[in-house]
């Protein structure tokens, strides 16, 4: 930060010094995810993305660079594909291409640019709401469409660590499955549909 700058806070009045703070604090958020990403970079280059993943996923993960989804996130995915990839290898690049159907989707463009930035967000900021509302969206969609299937190939213990996994990465994410499951939604890697005499008797009691 300029010197210049420092002695402006100095100079401040208690309003002023405190609007300058959160202004540096959000600077220094994202300079530490710039040089995350960076980070990311040269760590792929010297271990080989493409040695731990097919080249669908590779692909995959270029375009939502190319969407502009932070490297952080895209960091997350990657281990993630890495266990899919090694769990169920020969569903692999059908799964993907369905991805990339997503992708022609607005919603599912605004999701990735909401959880782009959402390892960040404590669990009370808003936007957890308007993700929510985007997911259950795009599944209501997805049942009408016959698309949801519960027997998709991969292990329930496997998919339970991948949801383990998701929400351990931010302080929101407990709290947008639990807005998830409120509206009779379970679950994050594969998500499903509870009927509501289940989802009553499996929520406790309030």
């Amino acid at each position: 930060m300029p010197l210049a700058r420092v002695q402006e806070l100095l100079d401040a009045g208690p309003e002023e010094f405190a609007g300058g703070v959160q202004e540096i604090d959000k600077d220094l958020r994202a300079e530490i995810r710039r040089l995350q990403g960076t980070r990311g970079r040269l760590a792929r280059l010297a271990a080989g993305e493409h040695l731990a993943l097919p080249q669908s996923v590779v692909d995959y993960l270029d375009r939502l660079r190319g969407l502009g989804v932070e490297e952080q996130y895209i960091d997350m995915e990657r281990d993630a594909w890495i266990m899919i990839a090694a769990q169920v290898p020969h569903l692999i690049d059908a799964v993907i291409a369905k991805k990339h159907e997503e992708l022609d989707d607005p919603d599912t463009v605004k999701l990735y640019s909401l959880l782009s930035g959402a390892l960040d967000w404590p669990d009370h900021d808003p936007r957890i709401v308007e993700v929510a509302d985007i997911m259950e969206r795009l599944m209501i969609r997805a049942v009408e469409a016959g698309e949801v299937d519960a027997d998709d190939g991969i292990d329930d213990r496997f998919v339970g660590l991948l949801d383990s996994t998701m929400i351990g990465s931010s302080p929101g994410a407990a709290r947008l499955l639990a807005i998830l499951e409120e509206r009779g939604w379970r679950g994050w890697t594969r998500i499903e549909r509870v009927p509501a005499e289940r989802l009553n008797t499996d929520l406790p009691p309030t």
